[in-house]
């Protein structure tokens, strides 16, 4: 299961708005064929895997198990119910990491596979699994975005200077070139991002992806800029809910807000977050616009990418997404 979990991560950029999903079939200790969901439309992670068995392998497959990170699909949509396929490819044994909240699923694939003879154990890495499709969970079970908080700050808690007190204007600058790339491998991994007003007039920030492979997200700004935000290629909402509201309506599964400060301590302050990544940095500023301030009750992970800390937070409101199904 851990090696499916590897496979699933390879669609990190591509699988969304499908969860990611990886597969791995076994035949006493080796591995006769593994894949992955690379994208939505395309053959899911069972299908890979079976895929890639070669023909003299294949009479192997009654003795054989296959470690899948997900419920089997049990449903037609762009593709066939993958586990019908298991059926009629008589895989002996079936290790699901999770069932899938999805209503067309929702424990149909188990039970189809039981009925078609598969003995099929339930819950390996749970959580793991669960936590990998965290985003696609959030939009079925909590009706909204799963949404990421980012920011970086200063060895002494401010995320900028004043910079009205310099000719320059210019923001500090926290992050590093690497740690840069760990900041890309989020929006890489979200579908929209999110500034305020007041970042948006003094950065025109482009929120793209540059140091990462992936999709460009959604641009969003909150506040009242508009004509000016829509004429730099931004979707402009009034209020958070409005926000929220346009990105479920559009089927956006994940939300990356970059700040500014009063922005992101919005969303801390009304319990809107999932998870939440403070980049520390070496500078001392002595003065300055102050860093969002977390719940007490929260206690972050320290943790190390690209050379840079990071603080990492998990909501205790993603336990809630660890349901069961079936």
């Amino acid at each position: 299961m851990r090696r499916a979990l590897q496979l699933a991560r390879n669609g990190e950029t591509t699988a969304h708005p499908n969860p990611m999903v990886g597969a791995c079939i076994v035949h006493e200790g080796r591995i006769l064929g593994e894949g992955w969901h690379h994208q939505a439309g395309e053959p899911h992670a069972e299908v890979m895997a079976m895929r890639s068995v070669s023909p003299q392998d294949l009479a192997l497959l009654p003795e054989s198990t296959i470690y899948v990170t997900l419920e089997p699909c049990a449903h037609y949509g762009r593709t066939p119910p993958c586990a019908e396929m298991l059926v009629r490819k008589g895989i002996g044994h079936a290790v699901v990491g999770c069932v899938d909240p999805f209503a067309k699923v929702a424990g149909r694939g188990i039970e189809i596979m039981e009925k078609g003879g598969i003995d099929v154990t339930v819950g390996v890495l749970r959580e793991e699994c669960l936590d990998l499709i965290s985003h696609f969970l959030c939009y079925n079970l909590m009706q909204r975005p799963f949404i990421t908080l980012k920011w970086a700050a200063s060895a002494d808690g401010f995320i900028d200077r004043h910079r009205e007190k310099y000719e320059d204007g210019m923001p500090a600058r926290l992050s590093t070139p690497l740690s840069t790339v760990h900041v890309h491998h989020l929006r890489a991994t979200h579908q929209a991002i999110l500034v305020g007003r007041k970042t948006f007039e003094l950065d025109h920030p482009r929120l793209n992806v540059r140091c990462y492979g992936g999709r460009n997200p959604l641009r969003c700004v909150l506040g009242g800029v508009g004509e000016e935000a829509l004429n730099a290629g931004f979707q402009a909402y009034a209020d958070v809910d409005s926000l929220l509201d346009s990105l479920r309506r559009d089927g956006i599964q994940s939300l990356l807000v970059e700040g500014g400060a009063a922005t992101l301590q919005t969303f801390i302050e009304r319990d809107l977050w999932d998870e939440a990544w403070e980049e520390i940095s070496d500078i001392r500023l002595g003065d300055g616009v102050e860093a969002p301030q977390m719940p007490a009750e929260f206690k972050p992970e320290r943790e190390i990418h690209a050379g840079s800390t990071f603080l990492h937070w998990k909501s205790p409101v993603r336990k809630l997404h660890y349901v069961d199904f079936k």
